[in-house]
């Protein structure tokens, strides 16, 4: 890859990566694995100041080796991290589908539940369908 397209480590912890990708969006990786709430916390949080701090609207959610979020993870999205990660202005994602089938039912129960925010979806099997869908987006 060139340096152009390379996207840069912004935070790493035991949830997963935030990358900054060269063209104007965050990478949110998942691991696989259990994870402490407060990790998913810290881990949103900077995916929150990544987008506010560089002014982005558009984020790839890999989530493809994610293990299901649990009930506090759910309800702390849900109630704190996309309403404060919107402020206002929509967000768009990109997702990829985990490949845990429970993985994929507690996803789809966090996206339903946050269909009444800001946040703008879809849901992909692979990162090049779902980094076409974010090209095409405004900016």
């Amino acid at each position: 890859m060139s340096e152009q397209t390379t996207p840069r480590l912004y935070f790493e912890n035991p949830v997963g990566r935030l990358l900054e990708h060269p063209t104007g969006y965050a990478i949110v990786e998942y691991n696989a694995g259990t994870r402490k709430l407060s990790d998913m916390q810290a881990f949103l949080t900077h995916a929150s100041q990544l987008l506010q701090s560089r002014g982005w609207r558009k984020m790839l959610g890999d989530q493809h080796l994610m293990s299901p979020f649990t009930d506090d993870e759910r309800a702390w999205i849900k109630d704190f991290w996309v309403s404060r990660t919107a402020a206002g202005s929509t967000i768009y994602g990109a997702v990829i589908l985990p490949q845990d089938v429970f993985a994929r039912l507690s996803l789809s129960l966090v996206m339903s539940e946050a269909q009444e925010s800001a946040l703008t979806y879809r849901l992909f099997d692979n990162e090049a369908d779902a980094t076409q869908w974010l090209a095409q987006l405004p900016v």
